[in-house]
């Protein structure tokens, strides 16, 4: 499945569907850029996780991060990992199969957990995807415990950076990726959701992530076929601007990044 604009979707409902292998490899490019590491890093640290505690990863993807969790929760504590796409969640049991982790079918709007159950909750990059992101904060904080923590990690496409490429051309196509999430300006509201929803504020941070080609080209060139398609660019200018980055890549003369915040809040 392709989300409406035909671009891949992060949201896909079957097991078999064919862009399942673009998106997993998108995943794990992702998870290994520096600016990432470094984010979740900070976010880990942040959550402080204890053994025996009750964590949850919303929105879990490939459960590289639950598998971090079970780490520190250990044999007495539950690391669970929460996610709409059973496609996904079967991809995440299966490279976690030799750790103490539960992978749940569920929905950011209505966890499958009971009130004030968990210590700790992390979510990543999901909210740019959500069409209703008080109501899923609203459901972070009835299940965290008084006390426990969450932190919330998002992009703010409006500061993508994509350089080599005609400004006009990049213009249109960083507009028209723009508009393929419904929330694309998440990370600057996150500390608003979360005090809306009556938590308090603990710490603020941020990362410009540099994307490696790999990385990203695979989403750009889909986006650059799709302005095409709509006429906001002309086949000429779409040859140009990948001939161009295709060139500043060989180069070494290339820039792809967006800014990622993070908020960590607990429920008083």
């Amino acid at each position: 499945m392709s989300d409406q604009q035909g671009l891949p979707s992060f949201h896909i409902d079957r097991i078999d569907h064919p862009e399942q292998d673009l998106i997993v490899r998108i995943l794990d490019n992702q998870a290994a850029l520096p600016g990432v590491v470094r984010m979740r890093e900070w976010a880990r640290a942040a959550l402080a996780l204890h053994p025996g505690d009750t964590a949850v990863d919303l929105g879990s993807g490939t459960g590289t991060e639950v598998v971090d969790m079970a780490a520190l929760v250990g044999e007495a504590g539950r690391a669970i990992g929460i996610d709409p796409n059973p496609a996904m969640l079967a991809v995440a049991r299966e490279r976690a199969a030799d750790v103490k982790a539960e992978f749940i079918e569920g929905s950011a709007y209505d966890l499958p957990l009971p009130d004030a159950s968990v210590d700790a909750v992390r979510c990543e990059r999901v909210y740019q995807h959500l069409d209703h992101p008080a109501k899923a904060t609203a459901e972070i904080a009835r299940v965290l415990r008084p006390g426990g923590r969450a932190v919330l990690i998002d992009s703010d496409w409006s500061t993508a950076i994509f350089h080599p490429g005609d400004p006009g051309v990049i213009a249109a196509l960083q507009q028209r990726m723009e508009t393929n999430s419904p929330n694309r300006n998440s990370g600057r509201h996150l500390r608003g959701r979360l005090v809306e929803a009556g938590l308090v504020i603990d710490d603020v941070g941020s990362e410009a992530v540099i994307w490696e080609p790999e990385s990203i080209l695979p989403m750009y060139t889909a986006v650059t076929e799709r302005g095409l398609a709509d006429g906001l660019i002309t086949a000429a200018q779409r040859d140009r601007v990948l001939a161009d980055i295709e060139r500043g890549t060989e180069s070494g003369d290339y820039h792809f990044s967006v800014t990622m915040f993070a908020v960590v809040a607990h429920k008083p």
